[in-house]
Parts: C-alpha cells; sequence; structure tokens
C-alpha cells in the first residue's frame, strides 16, 4: 500500500494537482470572466425576449471558420456532390444559456451538413457567439474567457482536446486518486489522531509529513466525493469509442425509440414552417413552473430542426436553487406552440445522477459553499504539493550519496507545477491587461503566454535545481514564491489603471463583487506568497549555519 500510494501518487500527481488548482479556480469562473473582459462588468442578466432579440441575432451568426476547417470535410460525403461553401450551410438548432451568475447570455447555432455522410448523426458545424442582453450586440469573439473557456476546461481535460486524450488522462488521474486515497487511510491507522497532529517546528520531514496527512484527512470526503463523482459525469465519454463505434446501430435504434415515445422528432420532415412566438411559450412554462411550486427564470432553450414542420422548441427552468442539475424541461412544437411533452419525474437512479452531478459543478445559489469549495480545493493542492516535497526530503540526501539525480528532477517539476502553475496562471491575467485591448486574436496571445509562463518557470526550476543533488534546497521554491507575489500585485494594478475599476471603487463607491474579490484574492496570494519566500529564507540560512557550524566543529576535531 506504501509503494502504491507514493509512486502511483507521484506520477500521477503532477496531472492531479493540475486538476485540483483549476478546479478551484473553476468555481468562481464567471467572476474571473468579469475581470477578464471589462464590457462584460455589469449585473447578471435573465434570459432575453427571443422574438426581439435572441431571433434577429441567430439570424446574423455564421458558421465558425475554425469548426469548418476542421470538421467539414470528415462530415461531407463527396460521393453526393460538392462540398457546401461555409456562408451557405443552413441553420438546423439554435441554443442559449445563462445563469444567475452570467451578465452576458451565451448561444450558438448548428449549422447543417446537406450533404453529410452520415444524415442521422452528429453533421453539425458550430458558430457559437455572446451577447449583451441589453442592447443586443455581439461581444467581440476573440476575448478569452479566461474563467470558463480556460481555467475551467483546463481542470477536466488540461485544454489538451484532440482525440479527447485530456480529458481521458484526467479520468485516470482520478482513478489513482481513489487509490491513492484508500492506500492513504490504510497507511494512516491513527487517522483520527493525524487530524489534530501539526508539528511546524519539528524537521521538514516531520512537519510537511504532518501537514500532508492533515492537508488530506480533513478533506478527506471532499477529495473522494469529486474524484468518484467527476468519473460519473464524463462516464459516457470514457465509454464514447465503444457507444459511438461498436454500439453505433443500437444507439441509433434507441433515438429512434425515443422519439417515438417522447413525441418529440428525432429528424425534420424536409417541409418547410414558419415559428411561432417563442417569448409565448416561455411565457407558459414559467406559468406551468410556477403552478407546481417552482416558479423560475428561462436557464436553458434550444429550438431543434430550425424552419422545418418537425421543429420543436425545448425550455429548461434554470436550477440555480437546487443543488440537482435539472432543468424540469417543457418541449413546444414550434409552428404553433403547442405543448409536445413536459419532462416526467425521474427515476430514483436518475435523481441520484443529477444530485452527484450538480454538487461536483455547484451552479446552484450558496456563497458560503461556493467558498467551502475553494477551500477543499486548496487543501487538496497542499496535500498534493507536500507529497512531493516529502518525496524529495525523505530521499535527497541518499541520493546526493549516491551521486543520483532522481530527486533534483523530481524537485524541478514539483516546482514548476506547484509555483509554476500559479505563476502561469497569474501571468495569465497580468497578459491579459498589458495586451492591447483591441488586438486582433488577443485570446491566441493570451494562451501562448499562459504556456510561456510555465515554460519559464520549468526551465528556471531545472536551471536552479543543482543543490537538490547535493542534498540541499532548490532556491527556485522562494524565488518562484517572489515571482508569483509580484505577479498578484502587477495584475491588481493593471486592472486599476486600464479599467479604472480599483478596489475602492468595486468595494465603496460602484460595488461589483466579482472584479473586486478577484483583485482582494490576489493580493491575498501574494502575501501568502511573500510569506512563503520570506519562511524558506530563513530555513535556507539556518540550514547553512547548521552545515557551518558542523564543519567547523568537524574541523576542530581534526586538529585536535
Amino acid at each position: 500500500m506504501a509503494w502504491l500510494h507514493t509512486w502511483f501518487g507521484l506520477v500521477l500527481g503532477f496531472v492531479l494537482i493540475v486538476v485540483f488548482f483549476f478546479g478551484t479556480l473553476s468555481v468562481f469562473d464567471r467572476e474571473i470572466d468579469r475581470w477578464a473582459i471589462p464590457q462584460t462588468r455589469f449585473d447578471p442578466q435573465p434570459m432575453p425576449s427571443f422574438d426581439r432579440m435572441l431571433l434577429p441575432a441567430f439570424r446574423k451568426m455564421e458558421p465558425g471558420e475554425a469548426d469548418y476547417a476542421a470538421h467539414m470535410a470528415a462530415l461531407h460525403d463527396p460521393a453526393q456532390g460538392p462540398m457546401t461553401p461555409r456562408l451557405h450551410l443552413p441553420a438546423d438548432e439554435y441554443w442559449a444559456y445563462t445563469t444567475h451568475r452570467d451578465p452576458v447570455l451565451r448561444m450558438g447555432v448548428g449549422f447543417k451538413v446537406p450533404l453529410a455522410k452520415d444524415p442521422d448523426g452528429h453533421n453539425h458545424i458550430h458558430g457559437d457567439a455572446t451577447l449583451d442582453p441589453r442592447s443586443g450586440a455581439f461581444v467581440r469573439a476573440d476575448q478569452l474567457k479566461i474563467g470558463s473557456e480556460w481555467f475551467y476546461p483546463m481542470h477536466y481535460s488540461l485544454n489538451w482536446p484532440w482525440q479527447n486524450v485530456g480529458i481521458f488522462l484526467v479520468g485516470l488521474a482520478a482513478v489513482v486518486m481513489l487509490a491513492a486515497l484508500v492506500s492513504g487511510v490504510v497507511i494512516h491507522r491513527k487517522i483520527f489522531r493525524e487530524f489534530f497532529t501539526f508539528r511546524p517546528q519539528k524537521h521538514s520531514q516531520r512537519s510537511v509529513l504532518d501537514l500532508h496527512n492533515l492537508s488530506g484527512v480533513v478533506a478527506l470526503p471532499f477529495h473522494f466525493f469529486f474524484a468518484f463523482t467527476g468519473l460519473v459525469i464524463f462516464g459516457a465519454t470514457y465509454f464514447l469509442p465503444v457507444s459511438q463505434f461498436q454500439l453505433k446501430g443500437l444507439h441509433d435504434q434507441h433515438e429512434v425509440m425515443e422519439a417515438r415515445a417522447t413525441g418529440l422528432p428525432h429528424q425534420a420532415a424536409g417541409v418547410a414552417a414558419p415559428l411561432a412566438s417563442v417569448d409565448a411559450m416561455v411565457a407558459e412554462a414559467k406559468r406551468r413552473w410556477a403552478a407546481r411550486d417552482m416558479a423560475g427564470e428561462v436557464g436553458f432553450l434550444m429550438v431543434h430542426h430550425v424552419g422545418d414542420a418537425n421543429s420543436y422548441v425545448s425550455i429548461y427552468r434554470a436550477g440555480s436553487d437546487r443543488v440537482a442539475l435539472v432543468g424540469e424541461g417543457l418541449h413546444f412544437r414550434a409552428s404553433t406552440g403547442e405543448v409536445l411533452r413536459e419532462d416526467p419525474p425521474r427515476s430514483a437512479v436518475a435523481d441520484v445522477h443529477e444530485f452527484l452531478t450538480g454538487l461536483h459543478l455547484q451552479h446552484f445559489e450558496h456563497w458560503m459553499l461556493r467558498w467551502l469549495y475553494v477551500l477543499g480545493g486548496l487543501l487538496g493542492c497542499v496535500c498534493i504539493a507536500t507529497g512531493f516535497v516529502f518525496f524529495v526530503e525523505k530521499r535527497k540526501a541518499a541520493h546526493a550519496q549516491a551521486g543520483g539525480q532522481g530527486c533534483r528532477l523530481v524537485d524541478a517539476l514539483a516546482v514548476s507545477t506547484v509555483t509554476g502553475m500559479v505563476i502561469a496562471a497569474v501571468g495569465l491575467l497580468v497578459a491579459n491587461r498589458v495586451l492591447p485591448a483591441d488586438l486582433v486574436g488577443k485570446s491566441d496571445w493570451e494562451k501562448h503566454a499562459f504556456w510561456g509562463f510555465w515554460a519559464l518557470a520549468l526551465l528556471h526550476a531545472l536551471w536552479r535545481s543543482g543543490p537538490v543533488a547535493r542534498g540541499g534546497m532548490n532556491p527556485a521554491w522562494r524565488e518562484q514564491c517572489r515571482a508569483v507575489a509580484g505577479l498578484c500585485v502587477a495584475a491588481v494594478m493593471l486592472n486599476a489603471v486600464t479599467t479604472g475599476d480599483h478596489l475602492l471603487q468595486t468595494v465603496f463607491i460602484e460595488t461589483y463583487w466579482p472584479v473586486a474579490g478577484v483583485d482582494v484574492s490576489l493580493l491575498l496570494t501574494a502575501g501568502i506568497a511573500m510569506g512563503a519566500a520570506r519562511k524558506l529564507t530563513r530555513h535556507e540560512h539556518q540550514r547553512r549555519a547548521t552545515s557551518a557550524g558542523e564543519g567547523r566543529e568537524a574541523a576542530g576535531g581534526l586538529h585536535a
């Protein structure tokens, strides 16, 4: 069990700490978005009028150039005719989404590929946009939503979308984490004593191990639950190669049977039909929700088979007042507004699944619980980071005597993963404020800055790791802590200079907590990083003084 806990935790720990850290940031991903895109700094808005605002916006949208280039050739059947030009693809579905924390509205169009290889399968080229619900104007598409489009996907896919490799790697890490948690409990049998044991004044190995045990035990239910529910959420993705290829016939038959049972058309009829007032359908959906004592706003709206006789509109309630991720959907015939289906009560299994999913994704309104999520995520980071440090501290003296370089490499990777990861995240915020607002392709430059900061942190950690091979401490730890502090302060100052939203403004004058919260968190991070740097510096001075004293004693003994 000790071998399993040590080596599995070490190898996959570098992935797990990334998952924990960016999962922690994702708790407030919408607030980070507001910090990153100043023109979206206004109060959350409800779903706007579909008839007056959304429909005209949908009709202006185009298929994404990148999505067309990446997928059109794979979806199009050249035997049936030439490839349809991008701007000539017909719209097949509309969708719009918002939450209680979103000032802006996310919307998209699925454009149908007319001459598709698989007409019954997924044959859409997508076009996405962000809308200001107050005016109906589009928000610039080349601005990166740092929280929801970068930190959040990093949490579950490492921003490695090719063939879902990142998702599978995170899934493997989650399985390993469950094994590490169980083996850790077996190893530390006196779990309740370790819950109250932390000896910071002891030598490095003892205090680091105490902190590793303490952070692991305190948040043990949190760690286990989130690793397990993450696997539950992506279960369908893990089995996608089987369901998409080996069981495709059964999958297609199920869709046909489901359409027959629900009355919701699976395929378009091929006959044109107008679209009735969707606003009237929204009003009816709200009336029915209120009649069931669950009045609420619309969170998600989708029009299927746009412009076809089989078109229908699905309207889902924003479920921010409950944990379970449900929408209480109602479905209307698009051409008449007639109610086709009201989603029935879920089975017990579906209820459990939706509860677990909702608890993991935390779309509910509960700010105190959100901060507890942040605390649990940071404890996970501490547990993994102290595991790295303990691994190196326990072995570096022996490696130094044997002339090995293993601890040096592990320590450099630990530095670049722990402090380097924070440098990359905060460096991205600095780049966001430094780069001109009107820079074309700004989001791509910001992504390059993120990876550039992280690569520099890795190179710096490797370059400064020489003392570890001699049994000493890597100075990159304290140097990168200082870099974190400097970048955090720089990000806060740059936000104030470039937008005018300094802390006095966002806290006292025109209170806007999403931006104020990010700034305060950055300043707290800077303080913690500087405190850590000073402590590491004192520790290094003490170690040198001890070594010098031992050297003098040895020299005195030889002289005598």
